[in-house]
């Protein structure tokens, strides 16, 4: 007879173990703080660009529908805006914006251009990437003023292209050459981001595209349009973007330095018109139309390059 020990129970055969209920709380909490994480964390910069960006420009606009001077406080509706465009200043900045926007093109073609030799690796390719980079450094005053010696009449310029037989050009004084020159200083000024931005988008490139081009005996340009082109896409729309930014808010210091705007109002730009009107005429309201304006040509102009750099990629 075998010695009788203590029964022992268990659970009975067939019977499912009930869900552990603090472990499914547990899960659900998680997911719900993982859920909120990415909103939290955005929060403080949504905060900051509500509170300093579109809050400041909504009520720019709504200053820009008061008058000045005398009328200062009062609605006015679209007399500013009627002004503007009443003014031949003005109209001559919008000319110039048009002239930005066909310019732009080669503004972004010369550093895709260059950071593509850099990335295939020309002879020189480091020294190349640090000289064309420096001008980002300096300040636009710096720039205006050397660019403003090297460009005057009896200036080195000039003098070289005595030396083969050209005739000096009054690259600052003709109403029909100076915003050439101020623009063509402002993209050497300012491609070298443009061609860091572009050296990061390389990093992404496939190379076996390339191998593969080159086995194929694609030309260089061949490579360019039907394999770079495309698999830059993305980085190509952003610095489009930008640039044409750039051109809009970031020409003053030349501008100013350069030409003041002339000769006879050649050279302005909304941003000199409307620091012109703000600064030195006391038109507060006034500039603030000038700025909903370029406002919105930004907008627009910004769309359009994306709509059409995303049709251009889904065609290739």
């Amino acid at each position: 007879m075998s010695p009788a020990g203590p029964a022992t129970a268990g659970p009975a055969e067939g019977t499912a173990t009930p869900p552990a209920r603090p472990a499914r709380r547990r899960t659900r909490r998680g997911s719900r703080s993982e859920r909120l994480a990415p909103f939290v964390l955005l929060a403080p910069a949504v905060l900051v660009i509500v509170a300093l960006r579109l809050w400041p420009l909504l009520l720019g606009v709504n200053f820009s529908f008061t008058g000045d001077g005398d009328r200062n406080g009062t609605s006015v509706g679209f007399d500013n805006y009627l002004t503007l465009f009443g003014d031949p200043l003005f109209r001559t900045a919008l000319r110039n914006v048009g002239l930005l926007v066909l310019l732009l093109p080669v503004a972004v073609a010369l550093p895709g251009l260059l950071a593509t030799f850099i990335y295939l690796k020309v002879p020189g390719h480091r020294l190349y990437r640090g000289v064309y980079f420096f001008p980002a450094v300096l300040s636009p005053v710096i720039v205006g003023a050397i660019f403003t010696l090297l460009l005057a009449v009896d200036g080195p310029v000039n003098t070289l292209l005595g030396s083969i037989g050209l005739g000096p050009v009054d690259w600052l004084g003709d109403p029909d050459v100076a915003i050439f020159a101020v623009v063509g200083v402002h993209v050497w000024a300012t491609f070298g981001m443009a061609l860091v931005v572009f050296l990061a988008g390389f990093s992404t490139l496939d190379a076996s595209l390339l191998d593969a081009a080159k086995v194929d005996g694609a030309s260089l340009p061949q490579t360019i349009r039907h394999v770079i082109v495309p698999s830059l896409s993305r980085t190509i729309q952003f610095v489009f973007v930008t640039t044409m930014i750039g051109m809009l808010t970031s020409m003053f210091g030349l501008l100013f330095v350069m030409t003041s705007g002339g000769p006879s109002g050649s050279t302005y730009l909304p941003e000199y018109y409307i620091w012109i009107q703000q600064g030195r005429l006391n038109q507060p309201a006034l500039a603030s139309a000038a700025s909903t304006v370029l406002f919105l040509i930004m907008l627009v102009v910004g769309l359009a390059q994306i709509g059409i750099l995303r049709r251009a990629a889904k065609e290739d």
